[in-house]
């Protein structure tokens, strides 16, 4: 976005919720970056203390099982 379209952007916002209720909605917008920024802190410190409290991996991991198709019309298929 260029300069106009933010100026046409503020223009449009003023006239929407008025000069008195620019303070309280940016207020509101830094109380939540906040919470969000103070959240996201939380979840990091918690992921590392479980990842630390586990088996001393973080992430996961996956096991793959092989899977044999018996097709009963083939006789040369063997049944497990």
């Amino acid at each position: 976005m260029g300069p106009p379209e933010i100026i046409i952007g503020l223009v449009i916002i003023l006239v929407l919720f008025g000069g008195s209720q620019i303070p309280k909605l940016a207020r509101n917008l830094g109380k939540a970056q906040q919470e969000f920024k103070t959240g996201l802190s939380e979840g990091q410190v918690e992921g590392q203390v479980e990842g630390e409290a586990g088996t001393g991996q973080t992430g996961t991991s996956t096991t793959t099982a092989k899977t044999t198709v018996v097709d009963p019309n083939d006789p040369t298929t063997k049944k497990p």
